[in-house]
C-alpha cells in the first residue's frame, strides 16, 4: 500500500486558502488536486484518476481539511470543479465526485470533447496513435503491444457534461487562467496571488512528458515552450503547486531548468543522426535516447523523441530521406537526416 504524503496548507497574498490533497492515480503514482477557498464558491481543482482508491483518497483528504485544519467544508459543499487538463489522471475522478456533490464544471475549449466525447476521443486517439508508430517505425511486432499500453487505464471511466468553458486570460472570484497548450492542448495554470497552480506545465523535478503535434494538434515542443516563456514573462509568483512532486519555491529558475533541460535533448538528437551511418527512424533514435525505456515507459520514450525530431525538422534542421517511399507507400516509416 502507497503511503500518501500529507495535506498541505497554504495562503496565498490574497488572502485564498490552498489545501493540497494527495492521491494515489495509479499504482505507486501520486497526485495532487487542490481544495481552494475564499474565492468564491468552494471549488476543487482537478479530481485524480478514478482508477484503484484515487477517488477515496480524494474525499478523504476534503474531509480531513474540515477535521484536521477546522474549515467548515464537507464534500457536498464543494460547488465547482476546475480541470487543469485532459489527461485522465486529473479528470478520471469526474464520473464519481458527482454522487457527492451538485458540482459545476469546467476546463478549457481545447480539452471539452475530451471529457464531454470521452469514448470518441479514445476511439479517435487510438487511430492516430497506430498512424504515428507505424510511421515512427515501430516494429510490427511491438505496436499492438505499446497500443494496449496506451489503452490499460482508458476504461474505467466515461464522458461527462462540462458545464462552463475556460479561455486565456479569464478571471472567476480571483482565480486567473492561463493557457499553457503544449503538454495538453487545453493545459492551464491557475494565478491565485502570488500562488501559481501549474498544473503539470511546470514539475518541480519532472521535465513534463512531451508528445508531438502530429498526434495531437496544440500540443509539441514547439507549444510548450512558448508556453514556459509565457509563465516566465508574469512576474510575483513565489509558489507553484503542481500535478505532482513537491512545490517549487523558485518558480522562474525551475523554468530555466526545464527550458535548458530540452535543449539537451535537442542536442542529443543532432548528435545522433549525425553520428549514425544512415538516416535514422524515431523509433532508432528513441532507442538511443532512451536505452532502458520498457513496455509503456517505451511508448513514453518515443513520443518524447518523437517531440523533439518534430521540432527539429519544423525548424528546417532536419529532413526526410526516403521521400521516394514515402510518395508511393501508405504509411512508411520516415528516415531522418540532418540538413
Amino acid at each position: 500500500m502507497t503511503s500518501l504524503p500529507a495535506i498541505q496548507r497554504f495562503e496565498s497574498s490574497t488572502q485564498v486558502r490552498i489545501y493540497r490533497i494527495p492521491c494515489e492515480v495509479f499504482p505507486n503514482f501520486i497526485g495532487y488536486v487542490y481544495v481552494v477557498l475564499g474565492a468564491g464558491e468552494p471549488t476543487l481543482i482537478d479530481t485524480g484518476s478514478g482508477y484503484g482508491d484515487s477517488t477515496k483518497h480524494v474525499l478523504d483528504g476534503i474531509q480531513a481539511v474540515h477535521d484536521d485544519f477546522n474549515e467548515p467544508i464537507t464534500r457536498e459543499d464543494i460547488k465547482r470543479i476546475i480541470i487543469t487538463h485532459g489527461h485522465i489522471d486529473h479528470f478520471g475522478g469526474l464520473v464519481h465526485l458527482p454522487k457527492n456533490s451538485q458540482a459545476k464544471i469546467g476546463i478549457h475549449t481545447l480539452d471539452r470533447r475530451v471529457i464531454t466525447n470521452y469514448e470518441e476521443r479514445v476511439v479517435v486517439t487510438n487511430r492516430l496513435l497506430r498512424f504515428f508508430i507505424q510511421q515512427a517505425g515501430v516494429p510490427s511486432e511491438l505496436q499492438a503491444q505499446l497500443i494496449q499500453y496506451f489503452n490499460f487505464s482508458k476504461k474505467h471511466t466515461q464522458s461527462f457534461p462540462v458545464d462552463f468553458p475556460l479561455s486565456d486570460g479569464q478571471e472567476m472570484d480571483g482565480m486567473r487562467f492561463i493557457h499553457t497548450p503544449g503538454h495538453c492542448p487545453g493545459m492551464v495554470c491557475i494565478a491565485i496571488g502570488n500562488i501559481l497552480l501549474s498544473a503539470d506545465h511546470i514539475l518541480e523535478k519532472t521535465s513534463p512528458h512531451q508528445s508531438p503535434e502530429t498526434i495531437t494538434r496544440h500540443m509539441g515542443l514547439h507549444h510548450y515552450l512558448e508556453s514556459l516563456d509565457k509563465v516566465s514573462r508574469m512576474g510575483g509568483f513565489d509558489v507553484a503547486l503542481g500535478g505532482h512532486e513537491g512545490p517549487i519555491h523558485n518558480v522562474y529558475q525551475r523554468i530555466g531548468e526545464i527550458r535548458r533541460g530540452h535543449m539537451r535533448k535537442l542536442d542529443r538528437v543532432r548528435g545522433i543522426i549525425q553520428n549514425a551511418p544512415d538516416p535514422l527512424t524515431t523509433f532508432e533514435i528513441a532507442k538511443a535516447m532512451f536505452r532502458d525505456a520498457k513496455d509503456f515507459h517505451l511508448l513514453l520514450a518515443i513520443e518524447e523523441a518523437a517531440a523533439h525530431v518534430e521540432y527539429l525538422y519544423e525548424h528546417g534542421e532536419l529532413a526526410v530521406s526516403n521521400i521516394d517511399e514515402v510518395e508511393i507507400e501508405d504509411n512508411p516509416p520516415l528516415r531522418y537526416r540532418l540538413v
